[in-house]
């Protein structure tokens, strides 16, 4: 199969999709990779070593497209990118439909075969494509809070373990799940007062055991309140789903002016009502005296490690879908079979029917319709 690895375009975006030594696998199968000249240069992997690897550089990513059967990606179609769409097409790449719909629209008018990562799902019910991404991102929503809450960054002043004599800043936690839990594991080793909320009992119950100096709360509108009227920094690491509001806007007012809400799973207007995205180069943005962060991307704040994290953790699919065609694939493998969301325009994807009101095909009916 042609693999192509165009470079991201999205703005703030410098993770690669896959590593040089990831396309060595592919091409020691006697796959064709093409990849887009300096598609890796922001994340540190040059055209020499992709070419060392076995990989084609081509410089113009129209002829990535042009020439490839699979396109391999970090981030969702881009309006730049859908004239370049083709039916001959496999995507593999985050995509996130339900909260896209001009790219949805393109991926069924272009009738494309996609695999989304974020819904690929194994047989225990966990997400092996999105764990190293959303790890990452909450290390980074942590780390990006702490930088902002410098006095030289616009924020309250205040270092994240205290000294003696001093607070220790309060950080409030929204999501016991791997971002959580990642982002608890950090402030709670870097000295913070840690309190994490779900409505999950058995996820506190595993954060509690896992990490022993945290405090723990059963998050509903009561003690959301309670919890952000008394803290320095607030870390939304709940993903968004319609109709989920965390924290609206009229209870901003509860908060001490200038604490910072970064929200991790930057939807605008999603769990975090005030939510808008913003980038690396200008993270803060302020509603009613609250400053909120919504860095889209952050695990591109540390393009390196995600870009390594990430390859190592989708290339056995991208290389099952290359050696046994994106029907086979999708059939022997049920995790894959999760993440098939688009076929050759029909969509398979339940909760972006319903968000959209679009017509929804089952899966399977669709592969038996197309293979």
């Amino acid at each position: 199969m042609i693999i192509g690895i165009p470079k991201e375009i999205k703005e703030g975006e410098y993770r690669v999709s896959i590593t040089p030594s990831n396309v060595q696998k592919l091409t020691l199968r006697n796959h064709t990779v093409l990849v887009e000249t300096g598609a890796g240069a922001a994340s540190r992997f040059t055209d020499e070593e992709y070419e060392a690897a076995g990989a084609r550089i081509l410089k113009e990513p129209v002829e990535v497209w042009k020439q490839a059967e699979m396109i391999v990606k970090v981030k969702e179609i881009l309006p730049e990118e859908f004239d370049l769409l083709e039916e001959k097409h496999i995507i593999m790449t985050y995509i996130h439909s339900a909260n896209r719909l001009p790219q949805t629209k393109a991926l069924l008018d272009h009738k494309v075969v996609a695999f989304a990562y974020e819904d690929v799902k194994d047989e225990e019910g966990e997400f092996p494509l999105l764990t190293p991404m959303s790890e990452i991102a909450g290390y980074m929503g942590l780390l990006v809070g702490v930088f902002n809450l410098f006095t030289t960054n616009g924020g309250k002043g205040k270092l994240i373990c205290g000294v003696p004599g001093t607070d220790n800043v309060k950080v409030i936690i929204f999501g016991a799940g791997n971002v959580g839990l990642s982002a608890a594991r950090l402030a709670v080793g870097m000295g913070a007062d840690v309190t994490v909320l779900d409505t999950d009992v058995k996820k506190l119950h595993n954060a509690q055991y896992l990490l022993p100096g945290i405090k723990t709360l059963y998050s509903n509108h009561a003690n959301v309140i309670k919890a952000i009227s008394d803290t320095d920094l607030v870390l939304n690491a709940v993903k968004w789903y319609p109709g989920l509001k965390i924290i609206t806007r009229d209870m901003l007012k509860f908060m001490q002016p200038d604490s910072l809400i970064v929200d991790i799973d930057a939807e605008p207007g999603g769990a975090i009502e005030t939510s808008q995205y913003s980038t690396h180069d200008e993270p803060v943005f302020i509603v009613d005296g609250i400053r909120h962060i919504g860095i889209p991307n952050l695990p591109s704040a540390v393009a390196n490690t995600a870009s390594v994290a990430l390859s190592n953790a989708t290339i056995p699919y991208i290389v099952e879908v290359a050696d046994k065609g994106w029907a086979k694939a999708a059939k022997e493998n049920k995790s894959l079979l999760c993440g098939l969301d688009f076929v050759k325009g029909l969509l398979t994807f339940r909760p972006t029917a319903e968000t959209f009101g679009l017509p929804y095909t089952d899966v399977m009916e669709a592969i038996a319709i197309h293979e």
